[in-house]
């Protein structure tokens, strides 16, 4: 009899366990996932195809899947600690040193803006929440400025420096919002004060620069830009965005009961203060991490769980997934876009920062969005 009852038990259990994760195979989820990568497949093909050294989309293809690499254990521990190259062909070593890292950071990053933003915008209740708005972009503009135009002996240490600018900067916020607690309104009115004179900052300190390349440095830093980047921008985000991304998914439910409103929450047990400034803490690693290897790549963190939302629904579990495919589609398709755009109009393999096609694409959606909902705003 008590065999019968442990196995009734553990199938009891085996069930729940089951039940947790049924939502990953939501319909609507698995449609936007598979179509989300199939574009960062399709898009990362024509980037690393791109460049000085052309070669066709199926030249491409044999080169990022070439068993000699992908198998090689000496390859990737180059790739990821660092170590020494292995031997490889000339295609193969422009593909797999030069230009896929820059699809990889692409992914990397609209990873992590995507997960920035939706977090912030649960913890605020406010649609149109980033990192911009609540000042880690605009902390992290300014510590890049101020070390390449005055600082400029600690240039090598920049990803750095621009990460602890856009976690001060948020803790500042959280400071001036803070009146017996914060409130989402609160942040989001401190974010857009230390963000506006963080911004007013960043605009005086190119008066101070003498060197043109310092000051087209900067403008490509607070643009947002792929440009250069290699293994070395991937092995210094990854470890960073694998806890930002594990802690945003662990903490999903805590987001759709904050969503409930502060009263609601309050009522089931909640500490409102405590789980926001933890979320917090989570959203701004995630920036951070990225902005640390791309500079200010604007709008990504805005849109993409707007996109995200309309695809699968308000539930922040499907939400979070969502973001980790569908912010790396905009990222790398973006990237494209920048280098084909300008191949387009210049007739040379002339690039643009990314940042400045997310911003063209940025604005028209939320003019359509506008269009679209009477109450654009609080979720």
């Amino acid at each position: 009899m008590s065999n019968k009852t442990s196995v009734g038990n553990e199938s009891t259990t085996r069930t729940r366990d089951t039940r947790r994760f049924v939502w990953l195979f939501d319909p609507k989820l698995v449609t936007t996932a598979v179509a989300s990568t199939a574009v960062v497949v399709l898009a990362g093909l024509v980037q690393v195809s791109l460049g000085a050294y052309s070669m066709s989309i199926s030249q491409a293809w044999a080169a990022v899947f070439n068993p000699n690499i992908l198998l090689n254990q000496q390859a990737w521990n180059a790739f990821l600690l660092g170590g020494e190259m292995p031997e490889m062909g000339q295609e193969s070593l422009i593909v797999w040193n030069i230009r896929l890292p820059r699809v990889l950071v692409g992914i990397i990053v609209g990873m992590n803006l995507g997960v920035s933003g939706a977090i912030f915008q649960a913890i605020t209740r406010n649609e149109l929440a980033s990192p911009f708005i609540l000042g880690v972009s605009s902390g992290a503009g300014l510590m890049i400025l101020l070390t390449l135009v005055v600082f400029g002996g600690l240039a090598a240490f920049l990803p750095l420096i621009a990460a602890v600018g856009g976690a001060v900067a948020f803790l500042i916020v959280y400071a001036i919002a803070w009146k017996n607690g914060t409130s989402p309104v609160r942040l989001v009115l401190a974010g857009v004060i230390v963000g506006t004179v963080f911004g007013s900052v960043q605009t005086a300190l190119f008066f101070f620069a003498d060197d043109i390349g310092i000051v087209q440095s900067a403008i490509a830093w607070t643009t947002g830009s792929l440009t250069g980047t290699d293994w070395e921008q991937v092995r210094m985000a990854l470890p960073w965005s694998v806890v930002a991304i594990g802690l945003a998914i662990a903490g999903s439910r805590q987001c759709n009961v904050m969503l409930l409103g502060e009263e609601t929450a309050k009522s089931l047990g909640m500490s409102i203060e405590k789980v926001r400034f933890a979320l917090s803490g989570v959203a701004v690693l995630a920036a951070a991490a990225s902005i640390a290897v791309a500079g200010i790549v604007g709008f990504v963190g805005l849109i993409v769980p707007h996109m995200v939302r309309n695809l699968v629904g308000s539930d922040y579990k499907k939400v979070i997934v969502g973001c980790l495919f569908v912010g790396p589609a905009l990222m790398v398709g973006a990237d494209v876009g920048a280098r084909l755009g300008m191949s387009v109009l210049t007739g040379a393999d002339a690039q643009i920062p990314v940042g400045i096609v997310t911003g063209l694409i940025g604005g028209p959606y939320f003019l359509y969005l506008m269009r679209k909902k009477e109450n654009i705003g609080e979720i």
